[in-house]
């Protein structure tokens, strides 16, 4: 069995996690709906996140990228901790579908749903105000990132003949 300390690190670990996913969620909705003429107007101030953000949102396919691995890898560590939680209470069955369940049910609710919607509903301030914190995700992650993007751009050509087929969608 699981002590309580351990339980309530664990909880709170998957509040802060959902937090982030949340983050990456909002932040993919509110950068990727707003403009092209938008980023350009921004980056004509002296605004230093719209110079920042312009930068990210110029090459679309690595701000994706960027999103997309540090919401997935934050995503499947509250599977993988609640997993933990959850298998030690019940039996090995049992436990998975709960913990499919739950992690599906907060991560959809918490990390993806309201995030976005919020992402939408707030995109130009959201966007600005999440462009520095974006910036180092993308540097800390910058080894990763590159891998995974060298890999995507390479199957978007295999498969579509282009390695940036969303560039039409993001000008």
């Amino acid at each position: 069995m699981v002590g309580i300390v351990l339980i309530s690190v664990g909880i709170a670990t998957v509040v802060v996690l959902l937090a982030i996913s949340a983050f990456f969620s909002s932040s993919e909705t509110a950068i990727f709906s707003l403009s092209s003429e938008w980023f350009e107007q921004q980056a004509a101030t002296d605004d230093s996140r719209a110079h920042v953000l312009k930068k990210l949102r110029d090459d679309p396919h690595r701000l994706l990228v960027t999103l997309l691995v540090g919401n997935n890898v934050v995503n499947i560590a509250i599977s993988s901790i609640v997993t933990v939680l959850i298998a030690s209470y019940l039996p090995s069955g049992s436990a998975i579908v709960v913990t499919t369940v739950l992690t599906s049910f907060l991560i959809l609710v918490f990390g993806e749903i309201v995030p976005k919607a919020f992402g939408l509903g707030n995109a130009e301030k959201w966007s600005l105000a999440v462009a520095l914190p974006i910036r180092a995700v993308e540097r800390v992650l910058s080894p990763l990132i590159s891998v995974f993007e060298v890999i995507t751009r390479r199957m978007n050509a295999l498969i579509s003949g282009d390695s940036e087929i969303e560039k039409p969608y993001t000008d």
